[in-house]
């Protein structure tokens, strides 16, 4: 990995920092690198969960890199197997992802903290989608941000571009937890080693059927699953995992999973 996207690996949590001073801001380089480092998560068989941080406590992402775009990197340019960021638009990301967010989170960085699936904040983290203050969309928050917290309230961020604190985005149930910048990074890793330890091909199955049930009617959704027509439901069930819960119980031990 490069000095910008950085990974550290313990066990089977992998954890990626973007760094890239002052702002944390993306360009096409940064984009296609950090998709490259979320398929190997994605990829590979041992990695269970991951962690998405940024380096220094100011911002946690400004987003795109407005330098980069006025010195030729367009808008619309291939942004990477992940898309922006590496992570909203990855295929098949059925793996815990973690947001360690210290600091402003804005426009696309805060978008990309959206791309997780549980969000924890230092006490001054900020929240803002400035795009219509340029006369441009934030589109990956359009679709997410009103499914995410009352509509009314993600529209009005949407429309004036105004800021939310942490206070605020952990009473709309936008992010999980607050902690002191000194105390975030260790409860993160507390999250990622409960999960590390937990049942993968559940957490798979759990990912794939909230992402692909999103827009199915529930009576539609519930026969897929009782069907196994989600591919990592089938997986599940016909896993030696899909047992172990009910044998250890049985047992009265602690069960073990092998993710097959």
């Amino acid at each position: 990995m490069s000095d910008v996207v950085k990974v550290n690996r313990v066990g089977g949590i992998y954890e990626v920092t973007l760094d890239r001073p002052k702002a944390n801001a993306i360009d096409l380089i940064t984009s296609r690198e950090m998709g490259e480092v979320f398929r190997e998560f994605r990829d590979n068989t041992e990695l269970r969960v991951a962690i998405i941080k940024t380096g220094g406590d100011k911002f946690f992402c400004a987003g795109w890199d407005l330098k980069a775009a006025a010195d030729g990197d367009a808008v619309d340019s291939d942004y990477g197997v992940g898309g922006f960021g590496g992570l909203q638009e990855l295929r098949n990301l059925n793996k815990p992802v973690l947001a360690e967010v210290n600091g402003m989170a804005v426009g696309g960085g805060f978008e990309l903290a959206l791309s997780a699936d549980m969000i924890y904040a230092a006490d001054h983290t900020t929240f803002a989608l400035p795009e219509i203050t340029a006369g441009t969309l934030a589109d990956a928050a359009t679709l997410k941000l009103p499914k995410r917290i009352p509509y009314h309230v993600a529209m009005e961020m949407l429309y004036t571009g105004r800021w939310m604190d942490a206070e605020e985005a952990h009473r709309w149930g936008l992010v999980n937890e607050i902690h002191s910048a000194a105390n975030l990074h260790d409860r993160v890793w507390e999250v990622a080693e409960q999960l590390e330890s937990g049942p993968p091909l559940v957490f798979a199955a759990i990912k794939e059927v909230a992402r692909e049930a999103e827009g199915m009617k529930f009576q539609d959704a519930l026969n897929r699953i009782t069907g196994s027509q989600f591919a990592t439901v089938d997986t599940l069930y016909h896993s030696e995992d899909g047992l172990e819960g009910f044998k250890a119980f049985a047992e009265k031990r602690a069960p073990v999973w092998k993710g097959k």
